[in-house]
C-alpha cells in the first residue's frame, strides 16, 4: 500500500516539474522576444538616419555636379551665339561679292559678244576683199595663194635649204654625241678584266716517281689517258710538272682534275684512269651548272630552265678569239642593261638578250647551223619570251632590227668584242681550224671519238668495231686524209691514226 502511495507521489512531483518546466520555458522566451524587439527598433532607427545623410550627401553632390556641368554648356552658348554673329557678317560679305561677281560676268559676257561680232565683221570684210583682188586680178582665191607660196619659195628656196642643211648637220652631231656619251658612260662603270684563254694547262708532280708512274710500262697508261681524255699529254717539256694541251676547254679541264685526282691516288693504270676521268666528268657537270647560276644570278636574270641553265655554263668552257664566251656574255648583259636604261628601253630583255646571245656555241660542234640559228631553236625549245630571242638574234645581222633591244645587243656585242685587249684572232682561227678537223674525221660512218693533238699534226680516229672491220679502217684512212687535203688548209702533214679496240666486260658476282 505504501509502495503504490510512493509511485503516485513520484507520478504527481514529474508531471509538476514538467509544467514547472513549461511555465518557466515560456516565460524565459517572452523575455528574449522582447529584448530581440528593442534591438531591432533601435536598429530600424540608426539605418533611418544613415540614410537621411546619404540622401542629404547625394542630392548635394548632384548638386554640385549639375553646376559644373551647366557651366562648360553656358560657355559653349556663349561661344556658338558669337560664331554665329560672325556667319552672318561672312554671309553678308559673300552675298556683296557674289553680286559684284555676276555684275563681272554679264560685263564680259557682253563683251564676248561684241568681240564675236567683231570677229565676224572682219572675216566678212577680208572675204569681200579677197574676192575684189580676185576679181582685179583675175585669179581664184586658190591659185592666188599658190602663186603667192611660189614665189615666195623661189626668193627663199636657197635660204631655206641652207637652214635645213645647218639644222640636219646639227641635229646629226648632237645625236651622235648623246650616242657616245651614252656608250663612254656604260664602258666607264664596267671595267671587267680581260683574260686571255690559253690551249693548255700544267699539273706540278710531287716527285719523279709520279712521272714513271703516269707513263707507265711501254707507255700505256700515258696512252690510256689520252685516250679516255682526247688531249696531248707533254711529260718532258719541264722536270717538275706536265702539260695538258686542247684546243677544247672543256677537255683540258676534264683532264687536269683527273690527274690530279690520280696522283693523289697513287694507283695510275688504265681501268683506274678510265673510272677515274668519268667521275672528273661529272664533277665537271656540276662546275657548269654552279657556272650558269652565278652568270645569271649576277647579271639578273632569273626564271630560266635548270637545262638552259646548265647550258649557260658551258660556255665558261668556250673562247671565241681568245675570249672567254661566259665572261663576254655577262660584260654584255651589263653594258646592254645599262644603255637600255639609259635609253628607256626595257633593261630586263635587253640583259636577258645579251646573256643569251651566244647560248648556240654551246653546242654547235655537234650540231649543224650557226650559232645564232642553234641558240634561236634552243630558246623556243625552252619558251623563252619572244622579245628576247628577237633582242639576241640579230647580233649578227642575221636577222633584222625587229626592236630597240636588239639593236642595243648588237651594240653591247660590238663595245665588249672590240675594246683593246678583249680578243685574239690568230688563236681562235687556229682553234676553229682543229675544230674542223675533229668534225671532219667524224663525218665518217662508224667513227665514235676524234681528237686532234699535237697542235693538229695528228688525229686519233676511234672506231666501232662492229662497223668498220680491220680491213675497212686501211680504207677509212686513206678517205679521211684525201678529204683533209682536199677541204682543209694547213702547214706540213697530219697524221691520221684509226684505232680499233674490242672490250669484253663480264662481273663476278
Amino acid at each position: 500500500m505504501s509502495l503504490n502511495i510512493i509511485l503516485i507521489l513520484l507520478a504527481l512531483s514529474g508531471v509538476g516539474g514538467i509544467t514547472l518546466g513549461y511555465v518557466l520555458r515560456v516565460l524565459i522566451g517572452l523575455a528574449q522576444r522582447g529584448s530581440v524587439e528593442l534591438d531591432t527598433k533601435q536598429k530600424l532607427l540608426q539605418a533611418k538616419e544613415q540614410a537621411g545623410k546619404i540622401i542629404a550627401d547625394a542630392e548635394f553632390r548632384a548638386a554640385v555636379i549639375e553646376t559644373e556641368r551647366l557651366a562648360p554648356v553656358e560657355e559653349r552658348e556663349a561661344k556658338l551665339s558669337q560664331r554665329e554673329e560672325r556667319l552672318g557678317v561672312r554671309e553678308e560679305f559673300l552675298d556683296s561679292r557674289q553680286r559684284d561677281i555676276d555684275e563681272k560676268e554679264d560685263q564680259v559676257r557682253a563683251r564676248e559678244a561684241e568681240a564675236v561680232r567683231a570677229v565676224r565683221d572682219a572675216e566678212a570684210f577680208a572675204a569681200e576683199r579677197r574676192k575684189e583682188l580676185a576679181n582685179a586680178a583675175h585669179l581664184s582665191e586658190e591659185k592666188a595663194r599658190d602663186e603667192l607660196f611660189a614665189s615666195i619659195e623661189r626668193e627663199y628656196e636657197e635660204a631655206v635649204l641652207l637652214r635645213l642643211q645647218k639644222l640636219e648637220a646639227h641635229g646629226r652631231a648632237r645625236l651622235e654625241d648623246k650616242a657616245r656619251e651614252i656608250l663612254i658612260t656604260a664602258i666607264h662603270r664596267l671595267g671587267n678584266a680581260v683574260n686571255a684563254e690559253v690551249t693548255s694547262l700544267f699539273v706540278t708532280l710531287p716527285s719523279e716517281e709520279v712521272k714513271g708512274k703516269i707513263i707507265g710500262k711501254e707507255g700505256r697508261n700515258i696512252k690510256a689517258f689520252e685516250r679516255a681524255t682526247g688531249v696531248d699529254v707533254l711529260i718532258d717539256d719541264a722536270p717538275d710538272r706536265i702539260a695538258l694541251s686542247s684546243f677544247d676547254p672543256l677537255r683540258r679541264h676534264i683532264a687536269k682534275l683527273a690527274l690530279e685526282a690520280l696522283i693523289a691516288d697513287g694507283r695510275i693504270q688504265p681501268a683506274k684512269i678510265e673510272e677515274t676521268v668519268e667521275k672528273t666528268r661529272a664533277q665537271i657537270a656540276d662546275i657548269v651548272r654552279q657556272k650558269g647560276e652565278a652568270a645569271a644570278y649576277e647579271v639578273g636574270v632569273i626564271g630560266l630552265d635548270p637545262k638552259l641553265v646548265a647550258l649557260l655554263g658551258r660556255l665558261h668552257f668556250r673562247t671565241s678569239y681568245g675570249q672567254n664566251v661566259l665572261q663576254h656574255s655577262i660584260e654584255m648583259a651589263h653594258i646592254a642593261g645599262m644603255l637600255a636604261t639609259e635609253l628607256g628601253l626595257d633593261p630586263a630583255v635587253a640583259r636577258a638578250g645579251a646573256l643569251l646571245h651566244d647560248i648556240g656555241k654551246a653546242v654547235d660542234h655537234e650540231v649543224q647551223g650557226t650559232h645564232v640559228e642553234i641558240g634561236r631553236r634552243i630558246l623556243e625549245k625552252f619558251g623563252i619570251d619572244k622579245r628576247i630571242i628577237q633582242a639576241m638574234q640579230s647580233h649578227h645581222e642575221e636577222y633584222p632590227y625587229e626592236t630597240p633591244e636588239s639593236v642595243v645587243v648588237q651594240v653591247a656585242d660590238a663595245v665588249s668584242a672590240s675594246r683593246p685587249g678583249a680578243r685574239r684572232d690568230t688563236v681562235d682561227r687556229y682553234l676553229e681550224r682543229l675544230g674542223d678537223l675533229e668534225r671532219l674525221a667524224h663525218s665518217f660512218e662508224g667513227v665514235e671519238k676524234v681528237y686532234a693533238l699535237a697542235a693538229g699534226r695528228e688525229i686519233r680516229v676511234f672506231v666501232n668495231p662492229g662497223k668498220v672491220s680491220d680491213l675497212a679502217m686501211h680504207a677509212l684512212a686513206r678517205d679521211i686524209a684525201s678529204r683533209i687535203q682536199a677541204e682543209l688548209k694547213y702547214p706540213g702533214e697530219i697524221k691520221v691514226n684509226i684505232i680499233r679496240e674490242n672490250r669484253v666486260v663480264e662481273f663476278a658476282r
